[in-house]
């Protein structure tokens, strides 16, 4: 998860961490982060497969802000 210049957060998943967040911050990663420009990662988590990467990224985009704060900073 990334938080953005204007404080918002961007979930998504990768296979290289690093090389996805260098994306973004070139404006090159997705179309939110185009116009979010990504600041920093607040929280990583690794997975076996795609699948549940997936799955993960998909609840944490359900959750509210306060929920995805408490995420990170637990």
């Amino acid at each position: 998860m990334l938080l953005t210049e204007r404080g918002t957060y961007y979930c998504g998943y990768t296979d290289d961490l690093e090389k996805r967040f260098k994306l973004h911050c070139e404006g090159k990663g997705a179309k939110y982060t185009r116009a979010n420009k990504p600041i920093k990662i607040v929280y990583s988590k690794e997975f076996n497969n795609k699948s549940e990467a997936m799955k993960e990224e998909f609840r944490i985009k359900h959750l509210s802000r306060e929920e995805k704060t408490e995420l990170i900073n637990n």
